[in-house]
């Protein structure tokens, strides 16, 4: 039996990618333009997504932009809108990636701080899959990847606010999927581990990375290519009968946990 190379293809297919001006979202952008899909990247930091998109078509690949603040709901539709109007159809693939990291210990975190990441980190998560679901609904079929961390299936210090938004993330899918499959939509959750982006720069300025090394049984950080075979499961139809999972891509650390 040969498995045919198509079934991971997303040619034909078209994906919005929340939080694409740097790290994961960006990357995870280019992966699904390679794959074949045409890709609206979105974020708030405009001038970082022309250069990314101006980057992928000069490779080419069919990338457009759109500015997206996830706490704002107006901008959130704004933004949807814009995405399906620049692309002539319907979005297939959300991949909801906005996300902010906070790193300091429970008793020290301001509630300014605390509001600042559950607002983007789960709030925000929260309003773009929802807009993402009520057009998808209306189609029967679509399918939404909410980016959430192992920081929310097991306590890591300092991350208190952080952990717990991502935690209420992955809840959030599990119920998502189950009210949407009916629908013809499946949620699942990407769950990295420690990956190195610009965003994993806080723990080296915490002084934590070779403490977090030393706990991951490959003992190595990942790499942004290592979340490219499970998006695009997730995303093409080789994952069709796939909804309601969360994918840990951690290099066994929540193993190391238990």
């Amino acid at each position: 039996m040969s498995i045919p190379q198509e079934l991971f293809s997303l040619a034909g297919k078209t994906a919005f990618v929340a939080g694409a001006s740097s790290g994961i979202g960006q990357h995870i952008a280019k992966t699904f333009a390679s794959a074949g899909a045409r890709v609206v990247l979105a974020a708030r930091r405009e001038s970082k997504l022309a250069q990314a998109v101006q980057a992928m078509r000069d490779d080419g690949l069919s990338a457009w932009a759109v500015r997206l603040d996830v706490t704002e709901p107006a901008s959130i539709a704004d933004a949807w809108q814009a995405a399906e109007k620049l692309l002539g159809c319907p979005v297939d693939i959300l991949f909801n990636c906005a996300g902010i990291l906070y790193v300091e210990r429970f008793l020290s975190q301001s509630a300014e701080e605390v509001q600042r990441v559950f607002d983007t980190n789960l709030k925000g998560a929260f309003l773009v899959a929802q807009e993402a679901a009520r057009h998808m609904a209306t189609r029967g079929c679509g399918s939404i990847i909410n980016v959430a961390s192992t920081s929310g299936l097991r306590a890591a210090g300092r991350l208190a606010s952080y952990g717990a938004a991502k935690a209420g993330l992955l809840h959030l899918t599990s119920i998502m999927a189950l009210e949407l499959a009916s629908k013809g939509v499946r949620v699942s959750a990407l769950v990295p581990g420690n990956i190195q982006t610009d965003m994993h720069d806080e723990f080296e300025g915490a002084g934590l990375a070779e403490h977090i090394r030393s706990r991951i049984p490959q003992r190595r950080f990942g790499e942004l290519g290592d979340l490219d075979g499970a998006s695009l499961l997730l995303a093409s139809e080789a994952g069709s009968y796939i909804t309601g999972a969360a994918i840990p891509v951690d290099g066994g650390q929540l193993l190391a946990w238990m």
